[in-house]
């Protein structure tokens, strides 16, 4: 699985870089043929406490899976799309087992 990462008006830290690594290597025990993992770190420009979004755009063959989280940090953001492409991930392994 290759991890692409896109910070937008911003540099990305190490540890926020090595973070997602480690999260998103999870993803391999929910779909066995994992192609890429895009993620685009975005910082908005509101007033709000909750500016930090995360974009995860998962290709698998034959399909592709996309989640947006706003949320105070970027490790929430990622966490929180994290959980849901897990979800995405094993509804679409189990539709797949059907046929």
């Amino acid at each position: 699985m290759m991890i692409q990462f896109q910070a937008v008006n911003f540099s990305l830290k190490s540890n926020v870089s090595t973070f997602i690594n480690k999260r998103l290597q999870k993803l391999e025990n929910y779909h066995d043929h994992l192609i890429k993992v895009d993620v685009y770190l975005k910082v908005e420009n509101t007033s709000e406490k909750e500016n930090k979004m995360v974009e995860l755009r998962v290709h698998v063959p034959g399909d592709e899976f996309l989640v947006k989280k706003v949320c105070k940090t970027f490790e929430e953001s990622i966490d929180a799309s994290a959980k849901a492409i897990e979800r995405l991930l094993i509804k679409s392994k189990e539709k797949n087992r059907a046929y």
